[in-house]
This record gives structure tokens, sequence and C-alpha cells, in this order.
């Protein structure tokens, strides 16, 4: 029986456990990367460890998310991450280089290897043959400092792509068409692997857009074959060397199946406000547009903006319109102003901003009250864009495009635009943005410890005994943007919990955080994939602070079921879905024998009040059962350092 290209990268990564499907194992990570948002915590927990160089064959720190310098909070971030940067080894990226996730499939993506990053469309990666995966912070901490990564092995969801897209029709609508079929639930527990004939005609920047957006299926990560179209990229970057031919098995086995057919696709828009609320252009309708952003880690490559600029050349904007374009890196706006699409973008009527993720994480250009606004970004959260009440639309940078000029929701394929085709061009290489730890002594280096940079809240030891009052009932596909809410006036204060706590739950329930500091103890009770959308640990470690000690719900989203665990909270799931219905906000939860409960794979609840049972299911791994007893991660490496100095005392 032949190997998926997936299972062959683990393969040849794995350092301890069984390759199958629900087993638990241990693999070598080759690069890791951080952005600022996330990487304040993890460089004060990759300190807290004591760590000296990382163990990667590279790790890169970008600043992408927090570029606005309206106070000193910003700012002083970028300096503590390039001070801990200089310390470990660490490749510092300073901002207006980029967005990490295009920068790295530029610079230092290569086929084969294996990326953990701290932001959850880290799989982006995967357009270029790698398996990358995004983590909770404290993983990718972990994994700088020892070079592993513990994992359930997910099955393989092999998706074979056939035909060729037709002009207006791009890889955002293959994303969009596979969110509409398998929904923000579809690929949890899987890896997404491609294959087909119809690879031939898509891009590596084409892939990254579509393995980009594997995040909002839940996927670990998705994973494209490395063949000549991966050699021409890397080969117009300068970086030729680095290509390796891979591809699966031709006999290759896989979990589950799925065909597409890419000639039968047409333009689709993501409606309000999940990323699977699919439908076409047409269906949707000529509704009146506001504001059309482009770019983000999505959809901000060259042949995406050189596209919109094509479509722009020689015309203008619709007067109600406000289009935004954010290039992906410094080396993509260099290459468009020199051959005079930047030029064509202003003429049009663009507005043309700094090279980060900007208005995709709600830092800065929000639309106005009740607006319409087209993203070409990979999330329409309720909320998420600064403006609550706006509409957000997911759609291609073709339809964007195209939009803006119409100033209503058009199909470009009857629009009556042709569409030409982007010509290949070679980068140069500029590293004027990368600070290297090269020749810095790291003994001498000092940390820049701003004043907003407080120490990460930390767990203690789970007594045998757990009490936790209810302290918010939540429904289904509750978003890490629901639980720690990430825009331009909270962004700065990512290093500073106690401070972030108090806004923990707000667009859900403004009253949580009090709730939680009178309760002492407090518990949440979720619904279906909870947890899902961006790898913020805050969203564990705002409850961790305000004394939250276990979740309740119907299942989680990997990544935040991760970090709960990682920062010593119980994450639960009912045995019975329908149990839901009898929990309300006020009430206790009782656990009397919590280390028992940890330990087996199912266990019970008692609600205090009524005396009722509930069912509930724990399985952890032997790794998960140490963290939650000690307390999380951290106290589980301190333990496991001490124990190692006294076995060494004891010699």
């Amino acid at each position: 029986m032949g190997k998926t290209l997936s299972y062959k990268i683990l393969e040849s990564h794995l350092l301890s456990g069984e390759l199958v499907p629900g087993g638990e194992i241990s693999i070598r990570i080759d690069q890791t990367l951080t952005q600022d948002s996330t990487g304040t915590m993890v460089y004060l927990q990759l300190e807290a460890m004591d760590a000296g160089a990382v163990k990667t064959e590279i790790s890169v720190a970008y600043v992408d998310h927090n570029t606005l310098q309206t106070g000193f909070e910003n700012a002083d971030d970028h300096a503590f991450i390039e001070s801990v940067a200089k310390r470990h080894g660490i490749l510092f990226s300073k901002p207006g280089n980029g967005i990490c996730h295009q920068l790295h499939l530029e610079n230092y993506g290569v086929p084969g290897k294996t990326l953990l990053g701290s932001d959850s469309h880290t799989p982006t990666g995967g357009g270029l043959g790698m398996l990358a995966i995004g983590a909770g912070g404290l993983d990718v901490a972990v994994a700088m400092a020892q070079g592993d990564y513990s994992l359930i092995v997910p099955g393989v969801l092999g998706i074979e792509l056939t035909g060729r897209l037709r002009p207006w029709v791009s890889a955002k609508d293959v994303i969009l068409h596979i969110l509409g079929r398998l929904t923000v639930k579809g690929g949890v527990g899987k890896l997404i692997e491609y294959s087909g004939e119809g690879l031939a005609s898509l891009s590596v920047t084409d892939r990254a857009t579509i393995a980009n957006m594997g995040a909002e299926l839940g996927a670990t990560s998705s994973v494209f074959p490395s063949d000549e179209n991966t050699r021409a990229y890397l080969k117009s970057q300068g970086r030729e060397a680095d290509y390796v031919p891979l591809a699966a098995d031709a006999d290759a086995v896989y979990d589950e199946t799925l065909r597409v057919d890419l000639s039968a696709l047409v333009p689709l828009a993501a409606r309000p406000h999940s990323p699977d609320n699919v439908d076409t252009v047409l269906n949707i309708g000529a509704i009146e547009v506001d504001q059309v952003a482009i770019g983000s880690c999505t959809n901000s490559s060259y042949s995406d903006l050189m596209k919109v600029a094509a479509i722009l050349k020689g015309r203008r904007v619709h007067a109600r319109v406000s289009l935004v374009i954010s290039p992906g890196s410094s080396g993509i706006l260099r290459t468009l102003a020199r051959n005079g699409a930047l030029a064509d973008l202003i003429e049009a009527g663009a507005r043309v901003i700094e090279n980060a993720c900007g208005p995709c994480i709600g830092m800065g250009q929000s639309p106005r009250s009740g607006a319409v606004s087209l993203r070409t970004f990979n999330r329409n959260f309720k909320g998420r864009s600064g403006t609550a009440d706006a509409a957000v639309y997911l759609v291609s940078p073709e339809t964007a495009a195209v939009s803006a000029l119409t100033g209503v929701l058009t199909d470009g394929m009857k629009s009556g635009l042709a569409l030409a085709p982007v010509a290949p061009v070679d980068f140069s290489r500029n590293d004027h943005f990368i600070v290297s730890p090269a020749g810095c002594d790291a003994r001498n280096t000092a940390v820049a410890m701003g004043p907003n940079i407080k120490p990460f809240p930390q767990n203690t030891r789970l007594p045998a005994v757990l009490e936790a009052v209810i302290s918010l009932r939540a429904g289904d596909n509750i978003t890490t943007d629901d639980i720690m809410p990430s825009d331009a006036r909270l962004l700065p204060y990512r290093s500073n919990v106690p401070y972030l706590a108090n806004y923990c739950f707000e667009k859900t329930d403004a009253g949580f955080a009090e709730r939680c500091r009178r309760a002492g103890a407090a518990a949440i009770v979720g619904g279906e994939n909870y947890g899902q959308g961006s790898s913020r640990e805050h969203a564990a470690l705002a409850p961790l602070h305000l004394g939250v000690k276990l979740v309740l719900a119907k299942s989680f989203a990997r990544i935040h079921r991760s970090n709960l665990i990682n920062s010593g909270i119980l994450p639960l799931t009912f045995e019975d879905p329908a149990d839901w219905e009898r929990l309300s906000q006020g009430l206790t939860l009782r656990i009397e024998d919590a280390h028992g409960l940890v330990a087996a794979s199912a266990g019970e609840i008692r609600i205090k009040e009524s005396g009722e049972r509930i069912r509930v299911r724990a399985a952890f791994s032997a790794p998960e059962i140490s963290m939650l007893r000690l307390g999380g991660k951290i106290n589980m490496i301190r333990e496991g350092a001490r124990e190692s100095d006294s076995a060494s005392a004891a010699r």
C-alpha cells in the first residue's frame, strides 16, 4: 500500500510513537515562525524555560500584526522580541517587511521540511510542499527550545483536483467551494492533501491561498506536492537549490477522498459571518459595496496584486467605494513600484497601506456603520473588522477588483472585461528588513522589557476535588475572536494579559470577567467546535487569569484545546451533547476525583445544586495528563528539569 505525501514527511521526521491515525507521535521541527501579536508570549515563555540557542534549523520572529504605533506599547513589544531573538539565535523581521506567511514562503520555505508557527495560518507553507502546522505559542516555544513537537496523528483527506480554472475564477474560489462542501468543522482531526491533473495550472501562490484557508476547515495542515511549479517559484525567488520533488505514491490510500472539478467552478463569496457560508456571486446578487480590502496572508501575492492592477488600469474606483490594498511583502511592493503597477493602483483610486496584516485583524480600516465590505481575507467573523454591524464578504482578488469598479458585488465572468495572464518575474533579494543574530553575545544581550509587558499567568496543580461555577454558557462555533477580541484597541496589550482579561468575552457577555472574579473558580460551557479560528493563546491565558478551571463543550477546535491543556485548564466534552441543555449560568460543577477523571477516558461531573450527574469524555495522552495535573506545560517542563537535576546529583 502506497504512502501519502503527508505521512512521508511525518515519517522522515518521526522521533517517537507509531504513525497510525489517532496515535500520539513526536516529530522533529525544522523551522518555526512567530508573529508579534502572539510572539511576546512565546518569547516570555522561551525565557522562562531558560533555553539557550534554538534547536531548529531556522526560526524567524516576524512583526506584521501590531504595526500601528499610536503609543509606546507596540514599539516596546517589537524591541522586546528583537532582543530575545538576538539572545536565542532567531532571525528578526522588522515592521514593514511584510506578512509572516508570505515572507516565509518567499524566503525560507523548503519542500519536505516541517514548520511550526504561532499563527493558525502557518499551513500556508503547505503550498510549497511543507508540512506546516499552526500551534499555540507555548508549543512553538518548546519546539524552539527542544526541536520537537507532539501531536495526535491525523487522518488524511485526499482532494483530487481535475480540470482547469476559467478566467475570473481563482484559487480563492477553490477553497471557498471546499468550505461550502465541508464546513468549518470538515477538516478537524485531518491533514488535507491535494493531488490530480488540476494541479498543473495552480502556481505556488495559488496553492498557498488554498492551504492558508485550510485553517478555516479546522484542518491540522494542508499539503501540496512539490513539482515543476514549485521549482519555478523557488527559482523566481533565487532559491532553486532548495527545490526537492515530492509527491504521494501513485497507489497512496487516503482515509477520505473528495474530487473538485476546477473547470466547473464559478466566482464565489462567503456571506457574513462565517467562511463556510458560501454562495455564488450571481446568487447573492448586485448588492451595493462600501469598502473593498485586498491583501492579507491569503491574497497579497505578486500575482494576486498584478491581476488587480490589470483590472483597475485606466479605470476608476466607484465613487462610493473605499478600496484599500495591503501588499504581502516589501519585495512585492518594490516590484510593483518598479514595473508601474503601483502607479496604476493609485491612479485608479486605491489606498495602498503598509505591508502588514492590517484590516484582516481589525488593525485599522474598519468600515463605516452598517457597511458592506468585500475582503480577500480568510475570516469574516462578526465584529472582526472592528465594526460590529458591518457585513463582511470573502471574495477573490478578481471579484474584489471588478466590484470596486462597479460599486456592487460583480461576477467578473459577466463583466465583459478581459483578463490577461500575469507574466512571471524574478525577485531580487533584500535583507535590509532582517536583523540577524549572528555575532550576538547571548549572555550580554539584555532583554528590553517595556512597562506594558507583564509576566504570563501560570496555573497551579490540579486539586483532588474541583468545583467551578458556570460563568458562561455559549453556543456552537465560538471563535477565539469571541473569547479574546482582537482589534486596534486591544492588540497593543497582547503582552499584558491582566489588562486583556478585562475584555474576555466582551462581545458575547460583557459581565463575564467580573462573574469569574466573583466565582473564584469558574467554568465555561460551550457547544460544537469551541475555540475555532485564530491560534491566539490569549484565548486560554485570559480565562486562566480570571480563574477558569475547566471548559465543558460538545467539541473543541484542535489548537484551542491544546492551548487550554498547556495552560492547565481542563477541556472536557459531553458524552451526550443533549446534556448541554441541562446546564445554565450560575450552577456549580463538582468533580469528586479530578485526578482520576483526567487519567480515565471518561467520567462524570455532578451539578452541586441538584445532585444530577453528567457523563463526560476525558481522552488525554500521557503528556497531557501530566500537564493537567501539574497545572500546565511550563510547570511540567520545570518539574522534568528538577527531576533531571536530582538524578544528576544522585549520580
